[in-house]
């Protein structure tokens, strides 16, 4: 048995919320969590400031049906092929931004949620994407990143989880929280707040 590659073109949808326009302040670039698609995950930014916030969401490749066969739901990444599906990933995320042309006079605010951890810090990684702000929420940084990779980076880094969280008890939080510092320096502002796993709104309002 062979297992063979091809490659082809395809076609794949994203969100956007507000309008860019010249009173733009911000513009964020948000990477949803397992099981979301990213028209709903775009609507926990909807808060926000319309006038200085521009938002764009990605949208994970995979979809699949959830347990009740009424919803999808979307995945970045699984254990399998996951070097060349990283990499599929950061040419869609280079699509998109190269269709947005974001002006560089704004800035660029990076939130991963979730799974959406592992691909926004990969991206950076991968293609030294300079940011204004990186906010790690509720998710795990991949195990083979190391501080040299973004000894480049100025952003303001924030990590942000539930003290509730499911699927983050006191040792994962604990070995997050030294990763984070490792890779970013240890002025990275570490934002604990009262709840299980879910996209925090309040957090996000006071990051601008």
């Amino acid at each position: 048995m062979l297992e063979k590659e091809i490659t082809y073109t395809t076609k794949k949808s994203y969100s956007t919320l507000n309008t860019l326009t010249e009173k733009t302040e911000n513009v964020w670039f948000v990477c949803h969590g397992m099981g979301y698609l990213s028209r709903y995950f775009i609507k926990y930014f909807s808060e926000l400031n319309t006038d200085k916030n521009y938002i764009i969401a990605p949208q994970a490749p995979s979809l699949y049906y959830q347990k009740n066969f009424r919803h999808v739901g979307a995945s970045w990444l699984t254990k399998e092929n996951t070097v060349k599906e990283t990499e599929n990933i950061m040419q869609y995320f280079d699509a998109v931004l190269e269709e947005e042309q974001i002006p560089k006079n704004k800035n660029l605010i990076i939130l991963g949620y979730s799974q959406g951890v592992s691909v926004s810090t990969r991206y950076i990684k991968t293609r030294q994407l300079q940011c204004s702000q990186l906010v790690l929420h509720s998710g795990g940084i991949p195990k083979e990143l190391v501080p040299e990779d973004f000894s480049f980076l100025k952003a303001k880094v924030s990590l942000v989880y539930g003290t509730e969280d499911e699927y983050l008890n006191a040792d994962r939080i604990m070995y997050e929280t030294k990763r984070a510092n490792e890779l970013f320096g240890n002025e990275v502002n570490i934002i604990p707040f009262e709840g299980k796993h879910v996209v925090n709104v309040d957090i996000i309002k006071q990051l601008t």
